[in-house]
């Protein structure tokens, strides 16, 4: 069975916590890098979360590799600007696990 984590910040990380969610901090976009790098060549992570703001700051290099990746997979979150992509999101996310367009309708 793949893990489940986010990646936050210190603030929001709290949160996930009590919740009972494997999570990890940062403060950083040097330390997202890493960290993200670092998780994209685990075997045992299936889906990693990620605030939205961290995901903004990533360089193209890094991008194109969450990108092509099959595994794990890369959820933007909100974040504290809370921008988010909504249904559409969603759909294009289950679009690349499963290889199918899925509509979501309230």
């Amino acid at each position: 069975m793949y893990r489940f984590l986010v990646l936050t910040d210190p603030d929001t990380a709290a949160g996930f916590r009590m919740a009972g969610v494997e999570t990890l901090e940062a403060t950083s976009p040097d330390e997202v890098k890493v960290l993200l790098a670092s998780l994209i060549q685990d075997t045992e992570t299936g889906i990693i979360a990620v605030n939205e703001d961290f995901v903004e700051g990533l360089d193209e290099r890094l991008a194109a590799r969450i990108e092509e990746s099959a595994r794990p997979i890369v959820i933007p979150i909100p974040g504290r600007s809370r921008r988010g992509g909504g249904m559409a999101a969603i759909e294009q996310l289950l679009r690349r696990a499963i290889g199918y367009s899925v509509v979501l309708r309230r």
